[in-house]
């Protein structure tokens, strides 16, 4: 016959349980976060296809006319866009990007920003 844990012993080994997956998550984030590395220029695609690129280390507002009217705003090694005519505007709510790969997307004008070139990126692994 099997014998029971007691209740203040379950609660107990769950917080610990939570605990240990709270710390491990916060590692990784972390771990991810410091790998990222510095971008150099901004490109812009547009239906997918690359349609300008900006340095980054020069300060300018870019109108941008695709499909649609977006302000691409660079200042102090970071873009973000300022200002949109879509409906939802997500763009302009989205946060100012400077690390490679990180983007901003407009599905309406159907237009990505991305953080490109800089140092290489680190090697994840090797395949064989």
């Amino acid at each position: 016959m099997a014998t029971e844990i007691p209740k203040n012993h379950k609660k107990r080994n769950d917080a610990i349980l939570i605990a240990a997956l709270l710390l491990a998550a916060g590692i990784l984030f972390l771990a991810t976060g410091a790998a990222k590395k510095d971008g150099a220029q901004v490109c812009v695609y547009v239906d997918g296809a690359r349609a300008a690129s900006y340095s980054l280390f020069e300060n300018r507002e870019i109108p941008l006319a695709y499909d649609g009217h977006n302000t691409l705003k660079i200042e102090a090694g970071a873009a973000s866009v300022t200002d949109a005519d879509c409906p939802d505007r997500l763009c302009v709510k989205q946060r100012a990007i400077s690390k490679q790969g990180e983007t901003i997307v407009c599905l309406p004008h159907r237009l990505i920003v991305k953080i490109e070139g800089g140092d290489a990126p680190d090697v994840d692994g090797v395949v064989r």
